[in-house]
Formats: C-alpha cells, structure tokens, sequence
C-alpha cells in the first residue's frame, strides 16, 4: 500500500490532494491551538477559584497597585500575596510592570472575556432550560386547577 491510501479502498486513496504533509501538519497545528486554549481556560478557572485571588482582581478593577497595597486587606505576609499573584499572572489575569522602584499589577481583561464566552454556550442551555420548566410549571399548574373540583377531599 502506498503512502497516503485508506487501507480497504481502491484508487490513489489520496485523502490529501497530494497534501499529506501539510494535512499533517494543519492537524498538529490545531490540536497544539486547541490544547494551548484549554490550559488557559483551565489556569484561569483555577485562579478564579480562589477567594483571595477573586479579591485581588475586585481591587485591580479600580486601577493598578502594587503588592503592599494588594496585601493590606489580608491576615497574610508579602510572599504569600505574591504567590497568589504569581498563579494570577500564569493565567494571564494581571501583568505586573516595572517603574524604578514600583512593580505595579495591572488587570487583563482577555482571559475574562473567554471564560465569559465559554460560559455563554452554558447560558443559553440553562435559558432554555428555565423556560421549559416554566411551562411544565404552567401545565402543571393548569391541570392541578383542573382537577380540583373532582377531588373528593375537597368536598
């Protein structure tokens, strides 16, 4: 068999075009991208789920500080603050400049707006969701109305 043929089939069996090699390496390509967005989906969840870390970016939104004052609200020492920064910058959250002496932390919006479109195909399911049980609701209502006067434990 020949390179490039589909065992089983006659003919060139070239599923390519004569591309085998750049189908190839499209599909590695792909699979790379692909990978490389689930592992940012998956830092960023596992920033977000943490409560100090959900905290810091609450005070990130009102502008960029540096860590001692990203610590001030906390019952924890420098280092551990900058450990929470450190999973916060992996995930792209924040980036953390340098001006002389003063290493600000700014908030990234973009891996932000891709959980939030992640989560947007969740939001239509759930939306759909809502309303076919508000109209089991309704029915349920409606045929509960319905037999009512029949019930002898009424009368």
């Amino acid at each position: 068999m020949a390179p490039g043929q589909v065992p089983g089939k006659t003919g060139s069996g070239d599923l390519t075009g004569g591309r085998r090699g750049m189908y190839f390496t499209d599909e590695l390509i792909n699979r790379r991208v692909k990978r490389m967005d689930e592992d940012r989906l998956n830092d960023t969840f596992a920033a977000l789920a943490d409560p100090t870390r959900r905290a810091i970016l609450a005070r990130l939104m009102g502008g960029e500080a540096t860590v001692t004052e990203l610590a001030e609200p906390f019952a924890m020492t420098l280092p551990a603050v900058s450990k929470h920064l450190k999973v916060l910058q992996k995930a792209g959250l924040i980036t953390r400049g340098r001006e002389a002496q003063w290493r600000p932390c700014r908030l990234e919006a973009d891996p932000l707006r891709e959980v939030a479109d992640w989560l947007d195909g969740y939001r239509r399911f759930w939306e759909r969701s809502q309303e076919r049980y508000g109209r089991l609701d309704d029915y349920l209502r409606e045929a509960g109305r319905k037999e009512a006067p029949d019930d002898p434990t009424n009368r």
